[in-house]
């Protein structure tokens, strides 16, 4: 988990190595532009929202026990673990995040950036929103067999079914000159 208390930031219990400088939170609506002809003023229709985008940024320097590269390292570890090949949500808990209605987040992007005047690298992480799909399954009312078919035949089309219904022309013990003549005497 993600929590910010007294300029820090806990990532599943573990303290972001740095300075907090600043989070910001972004939401937008999702609109689209219409074209229409002989119009000059694009008409525009609301779509629905974007997830959130949320920025972290960090200020690391070297400590008596870590350069700030190690520092970095940490960080990183933090969201891709050795092996893991798909990022995966993780819960966020903060004031400014809160106030959005946002309380899980993935991670999106690292970026980090060494200044040369300070002898520190200023790093931005950032998250989006998760907002889980869920698929609803809908069963199918009705009576007869789980999903069969044949439960929805009639009674004439089922008998028709069993019935002999002939065969291929073309048999496997024919001659082709005798499948042929056969197939060239079906109707059209």
């Amino acid at each position: 988990m993600i929590f910010l208390e007294d300029q820090s930031v806990k990532v599943n219990g573990v303290v972001l190595p740095g300075v907090v400088k600043s989070i910001e939170v972004v939401e937008s609506a999702q609109i689209d532009e219409q074209t229409v002809e002989g119009s000059s003023t694009k008409p525009k229709q609301a779509t629905g929202y974007e997830d959130a985008k949320i920025n972290v940024e960090l200020i690391l320097d070297d400590t008596a026990t870590q350069t700030k590269y190690q520092r970095l390292a940490v960080v990183r570890t933090l969201f891709r673990k050795s092996g893991q090949t798909v990022p995966q949500p993780i819960p966020f808990v903060n004031e400014d995040t809160a106030a959005h209605g946002i309380s899980k987040v993935l991670f999106k992007g690292l970026t980090h950036k060494m200044e040369s005047k300070r002898d520190q690298l200023s790093v931005t992480l950032e998250f989006w929103e998760y907002v889980p799909q869920t698929i609803k399954a809908s069963k199918k009312s009705g009576s007869g067999s789980s999903g069969s078919a044949s439960s929805n035949l009639t009674a004439d089309y089922k008998s028709y079914l069993t019935t002999k219904r002939g065969q291929s022309p073309a048999v496997d013990d024919a001659s082709s000159t005798d499948a042929l003549n056969s197939v060239a005497q079906m109707p059209y």
